[in-house]
């Protein structure tokens, strides 16, 4: 098992795509346990064979949709214009954006690359330095993988049995929890005087076409959960009714996207989707390696350390995925470890949701953390940003929301109570 973890870690470090050093890595510890390769190929096909899975690429694809529908340009309106008057009202305005654009794209990289672009640009002209701007950028952008629909919590879902739907609605309560952190980092440097005020901006734009605007797209993540609570359809059809009120609103609403637009949106979702499904066959084959060389027997041996100690365990969870998840891909990460520490969690009677949404954030924060974080490095080549001083200005914020992961191991009500109401 040692030998099968290394192989990986080795393949991932000399730069071999995180599919194939999963897909290698498992195939080595399927040749360890003896097993003919021939069952290789059933795994493959077995590992996605799942109903969830299909909701995945309408997700994708209204995502896409929406990005390329001016979708971000009114996200970033309707922010500001709500904290406008405020020192550090643009720092505000990034995070109140990134929350909004969470609804839409479910991912930490569109957001940073999508508002980065913009908050990068505007807010070292208010005053702010640009390695300020790029820390509000990324730390905020980690919102995106929580807040539903999430398709960390699909893919969460189809390896853990848990409900998709109440995987939905935990995310809302620890994703705003993130967002608050960020806010009360920049709270602090607002009254101790350290950021600007915002500039007057002059724009033709009704302020109450602005606000109709923002409520048509924040009504999209309200479609999809609120019909998947009321039963009216599934995850995977609300994923297909999230495709067409897309087009909808970008196609007839906005009218900024034609069909060349259209196609480069599907053909964007069909590339991300295989990347999906690719990494998901291929996290499969090492984990039935990985079971086969007995990791379900040391995870149950290390788990009776923490025998009636329940926060303790989730604390360790938190060390090891944040460790984790500054060299793994973060749906690799939770294709691989969620089925094999949710025995012991259930074992110690923590809700799955708690260890879910544990599981969830910090691994959102390896995103943000080196050598392999993936918003880092994006948000470094937008803004044309070092790495240490953008690291420098990140601190306090990954120390706020490491906070915030903590208070969720230790009250589980933030992503249980939501569920438990609107879904008993």
């Amino acid at each position: 098992m040692i030998y099968v973890a290394i192989a990986g870690l080795l393949l991932l470090f000399i730069g071999v795509p995180v599919a194939f050093a999963l897909g290698l890595a498992g195939l080595f510890g399927v040749w360890l346990a003896d097993i003919p390769f021939a069952i290789v190929a059933t795994r493959l096909f077995t590992g996605v064979d799942s109903f969830v899975f299909l909701a995945v690429p309408f997700y994708i694809l209204a995502a896409e949709i929406m990005n390329h529908g001016g979708i971000t340009t009114r996200l970033i309106a309707i922010a500001s214009r709500a904290t406008g008057r405020l020192r550090g009202g643009t720092a505000f305005a990034n995070v109140g954006a990134s929350v909004m654009f969470a609804g839409i794209s479910g991912s930490a990289v569109a957001d940073a690359a999508a508002l980065g672009r913009v908050f990068m640009e505007e807010m070292p002209k208010e005053g702010y330095t640009r390695p300020y701007a790029a820390a509000v950028t990324v730390a905020s952008s980690i919102i995106g993988p929580i807040i539903p629909p999430s398709g960390l919590a699909i893919l969460l879902a189809a390896v853990s049995g848990i409900s998709v739907i109440d995987l939905f609605l935990a995310g809302v309560l620890p994703g705003l929890l993130l967002g608050v952190a960020c806010c009360v980092v920049i709270g602090i440097g607002a009254i101790r005087g350290r950021l600007p005020k915002p500039l007057p901006r002059l724009t033709d734009e009704s302020p109450w076409r602005a606000l109709v605007e923002g409520v048509a797209v924040a009504t999209l993540p309200l479609i999809i959960v609120g019909g998947m609570v009321l039963g009216a359809y599934t995850a995977t059809e609300g994923g297909g009714i999230a495709v067409a009120y897309a087009i909808f609103l970008a196609v007839v609403v906005f009218r900024q996207l034609d069909m060349k637009g259209l196609w480069r949106a599907f053909m964007s979702a069909a590339r991300i989707s295989a990347t999906i499904y690719l990494l998901v066959a291929a996290a499969t084959i090492l984990s039935y390696a990985l079971s086969l060389l007995g990791i379900a027997n040391w995870v149950r041996d290390a788990a009776v350390i923490f025998e009636g100690q329940p926060i303790a365990f989730l604390f360790a969870i938190m060390v090891l995925m944040l460790i984790i998840g500054t060299f793994l891909d973060i749906g690799a990460a939770i294709l691989i470890f969620v089925p094999l520490i949710l025995p012991a969690t259930l074992a110690l009677g923590i809700d799955p949701l708690q260890m879910s949404m544990v599981v969830m954030l910090t691994l959102a924060i390896g995103l943000v953390t080196p050598p392999v974080g993936v918003v880092l490095f994006v948000v470094m080549r937008v803004g044309q940003i070092g790495m240490l001083p953008l690291l420098k200005a990140l601190a306090p914020f990954l120390i706020a929301e490491l906070a915030a992961v903590a208070l969720l191991c230790v009250v589980p009500e933030i992503s249980t109570w939501l569920p438990q109401l609107l879904n008993p």
